[in-house]
C-alpha cells in the first residue's frame, strides 16, 4: 500500500477480468506490435552497421590508408618520399608499389585484370593481405621469378591453381617490323587469397615489384607509395600534410575518397529505413490510443465513481497516462531483448536458413561479401528505444485527456 494509488489502478485497470495476472487482449496485442517493431529497426540497422564495419575492414585489409602518386604516373625519387612519410607522426608504414593493368589467360580462358607490384616483406606491413593467402604466401612472390598470386575468384575464373602457369598480357606493345605486339610473360601462380571484397578476389593480381618493373618498363621508378596510418579517419589530413611536406606535385587519394559512395550510400539507406521502419513503431503507438481509448470507455462509470470519491482530474490523467507508459515500457524493453538477441545469433540463423532452402541469400558479386554480419551500436539502440518510448507516451495524451474530462453525472448517467 505503500505504491501512489494510480499506480494501483493503473496496473488494475491493464489487467483483464478472471486472469488478473495477465495483460488484458488490446495491451498484449499493442506491447506485441510495440516489440515487433523496435526488434526490426534494431536488426536492420545493426546489419547495416555490420556491413559498413566489415566493408571497411576488408577494404583496408587489401587496400593502403592514402596513396601518394606522381603527376606523370610515375614516382621515380620514391626513397626520398618514402623516409619522409616515416618520419610523420601516425605512419606505421609507407611501401611503394607499382600499379598496371593487364590480360591473363590460361588455355581458353582470358580475364582482365589490375596488376600490382609489391615487395612482399613491406606489403606485409602495410596492409593485411597476408593473413588472407587461401593457398602459399605473400613471401613467395620472389624477385626474378615471376610469381604471381591471384585473388579466389580471378582464379576460379581462370580455373588456375597454385603451380599453374598463365601468360600476363600487357597493355603497352613493343614495335617491331611486323608492328606493335603486346608485350607477354608466363608467371606461375604462386599463392591465392581471399579478401572478402569481390572487387578485389576477381580484379587483382599481385606480382613482385622487381618483375613488375621490368614488365612494364618502369625503370628504378614506381607508381607511387602507400600508407599504413595509425588512424585510418586521419588519412585525409596525413597524405596531404605529406605532399605539403615534399613541395606539392603529387597526386593524393585516401581509402575514404576511393571508397566515399560506398559509405554514403550506406549512411543514406540508414536513415531512410529508421525513418520507413519507425512507421511499424508509429502504428503500435497507435495501438496504445485505441486500446486506452477503449478502457476508458469501458471504465467510464468507474472514473465518475472515483471522482465522487475525491479524486482530481489531475489523478485521473496521471492513472491512464501511466498505463500508457507501461505498455510502451514493457514493449520497447522487449523489442530491445529481442532484437538484441537475434542480432547476436543473425549470421547462424542464416546460414541454416540457407542450408534449409538450399540457397544463397547474398550474391558476393552484388553485395562484395557472402555473410550478413550484424553489430548492434549502442547509440543507436538508445536512440531506437528512446523515440519508441516518446510515441508511446505521446499517444497516451489524448485518452488520458478524455478520461480526466469525465464528470460524474455524466458518467453515471446510465447506471
Amino acid at each position: 500500500m505503500s505504491k501512489p494509488y494510480e499506480w494501483l489502478i493503473a496496473t488494475r485497470y491493464l489487467r483483464s477480468g478472471e486472469k488478473r495476472g495477465f495483460l488484458s487482449f488490446i495491451a498484449l496485442v499493442s506491447v506485441i506490435g510495440l516489440a515487433v517493431g523496435v526488434a526490426v529497426l534494431i536488426i536492420v540497422l545493426s546489419v547495416m552497421n555490420g556491413f559498413e564495419r566489415e566493408l571497411k575492414s576488408r577494404i583496408l585489409s587489401v587496400t593502403a590508408h592514402a596513396t601518394l602518386t606522381g603527376l606523370e604516373g610515375s614516382l621515380p625519387d620514391w626513397r626520398l618520399a618514402q623516409n619522409v612519410a616515416l618520419k610523420q607522426p601516425g605512419v606505421l608504414a609507407a611501401v611503394p608499389y607499382i600499379e598496371a593493368q593487364a590480360i591473363l589467360t590460361h588455355g581458353q580462358r582470358v580475364a582482365g585484370t589490375a596488376i600490382r607490384g609489391v615487395d612482399p616483406p613491406q606489403e606485409i606491413r602495410a596492409v593485411g593481405l597476408g593473413q588472407r593467402m587461401q593457398a602459399g604466401k605473400l613471401t613467395d612472390l620472389v624477385a626474378g621469378s615471376y610469381g604471381i598470386v591471384l585473388g579466389d575468384a580471378l582464379a576460379t575464373q581462370l580455373q588456375a591453381r597454385v603451380g599453374d602457369d598463365v601468360v600476363l598480357v600487357a597493355p603497352q606493345g613493343s614495335a617491331t617490323p611486323a608492328g606493335v605486339v603486346p608485350r607477354m610473360r608466363h608467371f606461375h601462380v604462386a599463392g591465392i587469397f581471399h579478401s572478402g571484397m569481390y572487387e578485389f578476389d576477381r580484379g587483382l593480381a599481385l606480382i613482385h615489384i622487381t618483375d613488375a618493373a621490368l614488365l612494364y618498363r618502369m625503370g628504378s621508378g614506381v607508381s607511387g607509395i602507400r600508407l599504413a596510418l595509425q588512424d585510418p579517419l586521419s588519412a585525409p589530413r596525413v597524405v596531404r600534410r605529406l605532399a605539403e611536406t615534399l613541395g606539392g606535385g603529387f597526386y593524393i587519394s585516401d581509402w575514404t575518397r576511393n571508397h566515399a559512395n560506398f559509405f554514403r550510400n550506406i549512411e543514406m539507406t540508414k536513415s531512410m529505413l529508421f525513418l520507413i521502419l519507425m512507421l511499424v513503431v508509429a502504428v503500435a503507438a497507435f495501438n496504445i490510443v485505441a486500446a486506452l481509448v477503449m478502457v476508458v470507455k469501458e471504465k467510464q462509470s468507474e472514473i465518475a465513481i472515483l471522482r465522487t470519491l475525491g479524486m482530481g482530474a489531475r489523478n485521473i490523467l496521471g492513472v491512464f497516462s501511466l498505463q500508457g507508459v507501461l505498455i510502451g515500457l514493457s514493449g520497447t524493453l522487449l523489442g530491445a531483448a529481442l532484437g538484441l538477441l537475434l542480432v547476436a545469433n543473425l549470421e547462424a540463423l542464416i546460414h541454416g536458413l540457407e542450408r534449409l532452402f538450399h540457397t544463397k541469400f547474398l550474391d558476393a558479386s552484388v553485395y562484395q561479401m557472402s555473410d550478413l554480419p550484424a553489430y548492434a551500436s549502442w547509440r543507436d539502440v538508445l536512440q531506437i528505444c528512446g523515440v519508441a518510448f516518446l510515441l508511446c507516451a505521446l499517444a497516451t495524451l489524448y485518452p488520458a485527456w478524455k478520461a480526466a474530462g469525465v464528470t460524474p453525472a455524466e458518467g453515471l448517467r446510465h447506471d
